[in-house]
């Protein structure tokens, strides 16, 4: 028999996903939809069109009543901790219930460049005497690593991230930096406005962190007013865009209805992982470069820079609002 071409393999393989009866999905770096066979496409009511992100695929299943069965209240805080889980190992898998009434298998494998391969596994038939029980410890250890208030990370769930991408940065020597984040003048709005509108403000930064990261990125709130966002591949040219659209963002939200003219600003460090050094070293670069920025008037960002360059990399914000 003649040895088959790649690209041969690679037609027969994708005829055969697209007629499999499991659903089959594959997602590109910055988790838009760009294959899915018409068993994903029925379970998850979608069409892969080279637009739709995964998150936007959910909020649709979520107003439609279609795809996943989620009991949170909260859908919105609900989509952040699975974004928060989700591209951030190699290859994880968990149950769910689907709105159609089936149990399945989900299995996200995610490339070292970003692509993510999805597969669903019917397991309705199989025994199910101990599935309530596996649903409640599942939640709990999704609990565990979730911050209640945003959705987000918790402390304890960035923390191993940044452990995990340290160690492969010291053996692959993948560009991460590490931003630091704190809110400007956050005791004013609890003093003035009230604990509950501090805690909206609180939500409206952590959902715009999230839309400024990517699939493969990490943020977490660290407690308080206080956030990190971990950025993976990124020089620091980049990391200075994505910060700047997040200061965008930020100076133009008001996210309290009942204060429409009140906004607010934040502050960041950030610093470049150095060979050798800890999670602690680095942080605690991140957190002198946030002084820094707290100490020149607030609403900017400062960068870390190397030894061999002691001068600061400033950030100028915007106009601000705030």
């Amino acid at each position: 028999m003649a040895l088959q071409t790649p690209e041969a393999l690679a037609l027969q393989l994708m005829t055969l996903h697209a007629d499999s009866p499991q659903p089959f999905a594959l997602f590109d770096p910055h988790d838009v939809l760009c294959f899915a066979n018409e068993a994903f496409c029925q379970a998850f009511d979608t069409r892969p069109d080279g637009q739709t992100r995964w998150i936007d695929m959910m909020r649709a299943n979520l107003a439609k009543q279609r795809g996943n069965v989620v009991s949170s209240s909260d859908q919105e805080a609900w989509l952040a901790a699975a974004a928060s889980r989700r591209g951030k190992q190699p290859f994880r898998a968990f149950e769910a219930d689907l709105r159609d009434g089936r149990w399945i298998w989900m299995s996200e494998t995610t490339h070292a460049n970003g692509w993510m391969l999805c597969c669903a596994s019917d397991i309705t038939a199989l025994k199910t005497d101990d599935r309530a029980l596996r649903q409640e410890r599942d939640k709990a250890l999704r609990a565990a690593l979730t911050d209640p208030l945003t959705g987000i990370s918790n402390r304890r769930h960035f923390m191993q991230q940044l452990d995990e991408q340290l160690a492969e940065f010291a053996q692959q020597g993948t560009p991460l930096a590490l931003a630091v984040l704190d809110l400007d003048h956050f005791k004013s709005i609890n003093d003035s406005l009230g604990h509950d509108a501090g805690d909206q403000v609180i939500r409206n930064f952590a959902h715009l962190l999230q839309q400024c990261s990517r699939r493969g990125d990490g943020c977490g709130r660290m407690g308080g007013e206080e956030f990190m966002l971990l950025m993976r591949e990124v020089d620091a040219d980049q990391v200075q865009a994505i910060l700047q659209r997040l200061q965008d963002q930020v100076s133009a939200s008001r996210p309290l209805c009942k204060h429409p003219e009140r906004g607010y600003s934040f502050s960041a460090g950030l610093a470049l992982a150095q060979a050798g050094e800890s999670v602690e070293q680095w942080c605690k670069r991140a957190d002198q470069a946030l002084y820094q920025a707290k100490a020149q008037g607030r609403n900017r960002c400062v960068l870390s820079a190397p030894a061999q360059c002691p001068e600061a990399l400033f950030l100028p914000p915007k106009d601000s609002k705030a």
